[in-house]
């Protein structure tokens, strides 16, 4: 107590910022806590992400290493639905994609550097490597185990394969995953989306943040007012296009400063494994930095294991849950292991006319840019010739991040679409048509909180994300770890693996 006494008072912020501290980094108001019995430091997030990715990556026997490539492959022949379902494979990929790249693909490797160092991206290459084999556990068991409503229509998610595949006992953990989503739908899927892209419009632009909050929470109720079909339709056009031509421009920037290719690889790998005491006072602080910072950021990015993304696949118009799986891991795929892999190298890479400290650097990530400046900073370094005022390259990456972000909001607004009429089916007296204008009411909070969280700072935000990436992950993870044995037979061919508790009825609150 004399400690606290001593010190300044303990803002709210304080108290959100250590909290994530812990989940994520193992501290408690700045102290490192350890594993008891030894000198390793305690990270309780990551550790059991990156465990139960591991126990699934050799449960799986490296499926997603091994067939990758089929994967690939299977891309083309998921253009076209054949099964039961709202939308095809690939749409369905697509619409997972445009939940996955978000600022979290700019904005969040930035970040990961400034605060882990450039071994962080080591980090989130290890998190996505795992993450893909819980990408594909989450997208077969979501085909394997979804819903049909008394009007036809198939959906799923997590909240879905807890009830149907481990039983109607489980139901509180889907409701537990259900709040979690609301929470990370609002503050990751949302706040910190529309913030960036009233950001991206202002720099762009010139137009104020509420105007550009209004503006896009405009398009999106747009978007969002035809439901999932409508989502899909959007995502399938407009996320293969903004994300090839982004990797296209990331690969230009690379090439021009190719020769310092090589040092930025020694730069990852060094900072992986470096041993030195860091800011965290301990010797072996830098290598907790990277980790810790790297996954926190590669799950905010990519979504493995956070149970979002499985939302999007249950719709797929197909009956294979392989398949399905293969899409999912695909997303993940693509998401960290190649569009923020393309921005890290960048900010790595490009050399440019930067400020750090006061003294001139060389790269971006050693400058005192933050966050997507850091980003933009090294695309207008490697594209500097101007259009009117604005640098190429900082049109490039603000063009890239209004598009990622704007897609992003259309699909967590689904997702948290899909646990709001979880939690009410949950309710006697629930039917199809209160879920419509539920779904109707949710659609309009949504683009409320597009425009309020336009024009807010989000030093408490980006906090509370890293929590509510966790509080919706946590239950997830567990769903997935007792759901294992049917994932690996699921990965072997066999579609109707493991237990059904679901029965069809013509109402939705009997639905298990």
């Amino acid at each position: 107590m004399s400690r606290v006494a001593t010190q300044q008072p303990v803002s709210f912020i304080d108290h959100v910022t250590n909290v994530s501290d812990f989940i994520w980094g193992g501290t408690w108001y700045g102290q490192q806590l350890n594993i008891p019995g030894t000198q390793f430091p305690l990270l309780p997030m990551t550790f059991i992400l990156l465990g139960v990715g591991l126990w699934f990556m050799i449960g799986l026997r490296f499926y997603p290493i091994v067939r990758l490539g089929s994967a690939i492959a299977g891309l083309f022949k998921g253009r076209k639905g054949s099964g039961s379902g709202e939308i095809s494979p690939f749409a369905a990929l697509s619409t997972a994609l445009s939940g996955q790249v978000g600022t979290g693909n700019l904005a969040g490797v930035a970040t990961a550097i400034t605060l882990g160092g450039p071994g962080a991206v080591f980090w989130m290459w290890v998190t996505a490597v795992f993450g893909m084999a819980l990408a594909f556990a989450e997208g077969a068991l979501a085909i394997r185990y979804r819903e049909t409503t008394s009007d036809g229509v198939r959906r799923g998610g997590p909240m879905s394969y807890i009830m149907i595949g481990l039983g109607p006992k489980w139901t509180w953990l889907a409701v537990l995953f259900c709040i979690g989503t609301l929470f990370s739908a609002l503050v990751t899927g949302n706040s910190i989306q529309s913030n960036a892209v009233a950001d991206g419009l202002h720099e762009l632009f010139g137009l104020s943040e509420w105007v550009g909050g209004l503006l896009v929470a405009f398009l999106v109720f747009i978007v969002i007012i035809g439901g999932i079909k409508s989502i899909g339709n959007v995502a399938e056009k407009i996320v293969p296009v903004m994300a090839t031509a982004y990797i296209i421009m990331a690969v230009i920037a690379i090439a021009l400063n190719i020769q310092d290719i090589p040092e930025t690889f020694a730069r990852i790998f060094t900072g992986a494994f470096n041993p030195q005491a860091g800011v965290g006072g301990f010797v072996g602080a830098s290598i907790i930095a990277a980790i810790r910072f790297g996954a926190a950021r590669g799950l905010f990015s990519n979504e493995a294991g956070q149970g979002s993304t499985p939302i999007a696949h249950a719709v797929a118009q197909t009956d294979n849950p392989e398949q399905q799986g293969q899409m999912a891991m695909l997303g993940t795929f693509i998401d960290t292991l190649v569009i923020c892999t393309m921005t890290a190298l960048v900010m790595l890479t490009v050399q440019g006319d930067f400020t750090g400290g006061g003294e001139a650097v060389k790269h971006a990530w050693q400058s005192d840019l933050q966050g997507f400046a850091m980003t933009s900073g090294a695309f207008a370094a490697a594209f500097p010739f101007p259009i009117g005022t604005i640098p190429v390259g900082t049109l490039i990456a603000s063009l890239a991040l209004i598009l990622f972000v704007f897609t992003t909001l259309l699909t967590w607004s689904y997702y948290g679409e899909r646990a709001i009429t979880f939690i009410y089916d949950r309710f006697p007296g629930s039917t199809r048509g209160g879920e419509k204008a539920l779904h109707m009411a949710w659609r309009i909070l949504w683009c409320v909180v597009i425009f309020i969280g336009s024009f807010q700072d989000l030093t408490l935000v980006w906090r509370m994300g890293d929590i509510s990436n966790a509080t919706m992950a946590l239950p997830n993870l567990l769903a997935l770890a007792l759901l294992s044995s049917v994932v690996f037979k699921l990965a072997r061919g066999d579609r109707n693996a493991g237990r059904d508790f679901g029965l069809e009825t013509p109402e939705e609150p009997n639905e298990y």
